[in-house]
């Protein structure tokens, strides 16, 4: 009895469930990139198809265990991957994402510094919205659904923002190419603005389709650098010059001082209307996104 209750002690520590979580989800992608390599790779498929089919798996089985490990561990419905909040937030997720790289980009237009080569076909946006769909879903998920969530339950909201945007601005200042604007931009990208866009909906959806309309858009439309991806072709071939704090210089739009100041003013957005819902978790042992009475009367 006392080892069953120390063990589940030990398994119900956030650190612990952030560590299983995250173990869970990477195998589970790891898994659907072998069947890539040793099964997909070997068919006569066009490679946009085959990269479409493995980005579908990833995110619909990174989707499905979040919510069967986390239904089974917290032993609670899963509110904020539920259906009912699915499709506005997918809708607006999408869309601010794809319009920020828009604004990104219409800066560095004015400026005088983009310049359209070429207009490609159609087909090339699949292999960019396959890249999109898979980056927005996984990475979301495992960042904001299990760490952010489990951390700001823990510590609140305030301070697990703190702790994101010091994490993604230490985790980046040895990239490549990487400069105080890049990581300022990078951290209010992936440590503010996305964990701020959870708080405000309390639904992951939005986040995860946030992050994949940017992912989409950058490389896939406007034929901008993303660091995290190799592709070279969307819709757009186009040339990007000039100052490194308009254009993002080799990383990219997306580490420009317009996305800095973009990403801080939305994320700043989020977190108003947030507060003024009472979405806020201020201190540890508050209720959370867990509790059906505070869902019930904050933003069912």
């Amino acid at each position: 009895m006392n080892k069953q209750t120390t063990l589940s002690k030990i398994l119900s520590f956030f650190l612990i469930k952030i560590i299983v979580g995250i173990g869970v989800i990477v195998s589970l992608v790891a898994f659907i990139e072998w069947l890539r390599s040793s099964l997909l790779d070997k068919t006569s498929l066009p490679g946009d198809i085959k990269a479409i089919i493995v980005a579908v798996a990833e995110a619909c089985i990174a989707t499905a265990a979040y919510i069967f490990l986390f239904r089974a561990y917290d032993k609670r419905h899963v509110y904020e991957l539920s259906t009912k909040f699915f499709l506005n937030n997918a809708i607006i997720g999408f869309l601010t994402g794809i319009l920020l790289q828009a604004l990104f980009i219409s800066i560095i237009y004015i400026a005088g510094t983009f310049l359209i080569l070429k207009v490609n076909p159609v087909s090339t946006l699949l292999s960019p919205f396959a890249f999109g769909l898979s980056a927005g879903f996984v990475a979301e998920i495992i960042l904001i659904g299990i760490s952010f969530r489990l951390l700001e339950e823990q510590t609140g909201t305030v301070i697990a923002l703190i702790v994101f945007i010091i994490l993604f601005a230490i985790l980046h200042v040895n990239a490549k190419g990487a400069t105080v604007v890049s990581v300022g931009a990078t951290a209010m990208q992936a440590g503010f603005m996305l964990p701020a866009a959870y708080v405000f909906s309390r639904s992951l959806w939005l986040p995860v389709f946030l992050h994949f309309g940017w992912d989409f858009a950058e490389p896939g439309i406007f034929g901008g650098v993303n660091p995290s991806t190799s592709i070279t072709q969307g819709l757009l071939t186009s040339k990007i010059a000039g100052n490194s704090l308009l254009t993002g210089g080799e990383t990219g739009p997306q580490d420009s001082l317009s996305s800095l100041l973009l990403c801080l003013l939305l994320g700043t957005i989020f977190l108003v209307l947030a507060k003024r819902k009472n979405n806020f978790i201020k201190r540890p042992g508050a209720p959370t996104a867990t509790n059906k009475k505070w869902l019930m009367r904050n933003y069912l």
